[in-house]
């Protein structure tokens, strides 16, 4: 679990500090960006799209982690707009609250039973 939560931060890190130098350089006009690509049907329009797959599912799983109560829906939201920043903090938030047990984790402390 220390390897992991090793890797956690260092892939947060890692994108926090990419993500301001994109911003600095070029302003927070991703979504155009983003979609733009996508509909150029080019390969970093497939790249995107199937980035956006990863989101949802990552959003899907946080949402039903949390039994798709509006905390739960919330934090799927943030999932989706904030991708591997918010799912490493999560993972990391995680993995104190529930002691390192892999399995509450994944599934959440009620699915344990």
């Amino acid at each position: 679990m220390t390897l992991f939560r090793c890797f956690l931060a260092v892939l947060l890190a890692v994108i926090a500090a990419y993500t301001g130098v994109v911003v600095a350089q070029h302003g927070l006009n991703l979504l155009p960006v983003f979609f733009g690509d996508i509909g150029a049907m080019y390969w970093p329009g497939q790249f995107n799209l199937d980035f956006l797959g990863m989101l949802m599912l990552s959003a899907l799983w946080t949402a039903w982690r949390n039994e798709f109560t509006a905390k739960g829906c919330l934090l799927g939201l943030l999932a989706l707009l904030f991708g591997a920043p918010f799912l490493a903090l999560y993972l990391l938030v995680l993995s104190a609250q529930t002691r390192g047990n892999l399995k509450e984790m994944l599934i959440g402390k009620a699915r344990t039973g």
